[in-house]
């Protein structure tokens, strides 16, 4: 299986402030106004340096970074809207691309004439798009429209049927920009499933999306461009999980804790770390994710019948639950003078994506308060595709997150 795109060393270079004057009388027209002022140098940037990248036949990859990064400008190029400053590119084979609501449609013609249009600029007969027209015009949803002028078209209806021309025409590649930032949660899905069918046919996607939990169930490789720069080049998630770290601040593996608390404080929290469950430190946590969390204490002196716990809270303040080891019979006799830590493993962590917050504790004999931290620490929960949908959690789903399945009785 060969390649389906390579890029090598790929740059574009745009220039901010540049005045290009079309016509003789708008150049008059400056000199009158500027007759001895120099033109101002225009300031340059690079959208895109250096980008070297090889995507084989049928891989479906996800590029992921922050606006203005310079993924939209990629696939620009890679459609051959616009040309690279310096560098190489190579497509092979029909390229379907639908970077922005309704590229490539001609405002004065029907819907049903830019289909027969875009198929013809993919290289196909009128016959063979004569066969997908059905399918096309059923997914997009626009049967009433379908010999309306595409200028009467709103933005909705644009995207859907755009997106129906690009997945069904069977390119051999389809780049895709954001394609599910428009639309309803209906229509998001048949993106999706389409894009899977895509995926299942061994054509070749580039999806550029904001999306996590979508680029993680559509996509086996991603690609993170940050600057205009490759950033990062992987399996999905672990791209996807160092891009969020580093986009929404990223949680400390460890938190040092102070020393403010209610009770005696013979022993106390020193520190908490975030774990996954073979002792590796992690940055980042997300919905369904395991995690273990390490207490690490400090025992002034030896402490009988020791109780650590802990409570977890919303952002808002609202309790979660409140546990410690005695709920699972687990007793700990007594604790020695010094330093040790106590693990507690959680095999999949059901909270909907957000912040909340661990206040500590620890008992004595009889329930006696040595340690009741009035100091929190902050856990934050990242997006994660639990359901393999390719759609988001957010604090609209509630607080917890259910492992489920739904079934439907066989008709």
């Amino acid at each position: 299986m060969g390649n389906a795109i390579i890029v090598e060393g790929l740059s574009k270079q745009y220039r901010i402030g540049e005045t290009h004057d079309t016509m003789l009388r708008e150049r008059i027209m400056r000199l009158l106004h500027r007759p001895l002022k120099k033109a101002p140098t225009p300031e340059t940037i690079w959208a895109l340096k250096d980008v070297s990248l090889r995507i084989p036949e049928g891989q479906v990859v996800g590029i992921v970074g922050r606006n203005g990064a310079g993924k939209s400008t990629l696939l620009k190029v890679l459609s051959r809207i616009t040309h690279p400053t310096a560098g190489n590119f190579n497509v092979q084979g029909r390229v379907a691309s639908l970077l922005e609501v309704g590229t490539g449609f001609h405002e004065e013609l029907t819907g049903r004439e830019n289909v027969f249009l875009n198929g013809s600029i993919l290289g196909m007969a009128r016959r063979e798009v004569a066969l997908k027209l059905d399918a096309i015009v059923d997914f997009a949803g626009v049967e009433r429209f379908i010999d309306t002028p595409i200028k009467h078209y709103s933005s909705g209806m644009r995207l859907r049927l755009g997106f129906a021309v690009a997945a069904h025409l069977e390119p051999d590649v389809l780049i895709v920009d954001e394609v599910l930032a428009v639309g309803d949660a209906g229509f998001q899905k048949k993106c999706l499933n389409a894009m899977e069918g895509l995926r299942g046919g061994g054509r070749t996607v580039l999806f550029v999306s904001h999306n996590m939990a979508a680029v993680e169930n559509l996509c086996s490789r991603a690609i993170w461009i940050d600057e205009g720069k490759v950033r990062m080049d992987g399996t999905t998630q672990e791209v996807v999980g160092a891009y969020m770290s580093s986009f929404t601040g990223e949680q400390a593996a460890e938190a040092e804790l102070s020393s403010n608390r209610l009770g005696s404080g013979e022993l106390r929290y020193r520190k908490l770390e975030y774990m996954t469950h073979d002792r590796k430190p992690r940055k980042i946590t997300r919905t369904g994710d395991d995690l273990v969390l390490r207490f690490h204490y400090r025992a002034e002196k030896a402490v009988v019948n020791p109780s650590f716990g802990f409570r977890l809270f919303t952002e808002l303040g609202t309790l979660i639950t409140e546990t410690n080891h005695g709920l699972h019979g687990i007793h700990i006799q007594k604790v020695e003078r010094g330093d040790g830590y106590i693990d507690l493993e959680i095999d999949s962590l059901n909270l909907v994506p957000g912040r909340y917050y661990l206040s500590l504790w620890i008992t004595g004999l009889e329930g006696n308060p040595i340690y009741d931290g009035d100091v929190r620490t902050a856990l934050q929960v990242e997006v994660a595709d639990v359901c393999g949908s390719g759609r988001e959690l957010s604090s609209r789903n509630g607080i917890v997150y259910f492992p489920q399945r739904w079934e439907l009785p066989q008709t």
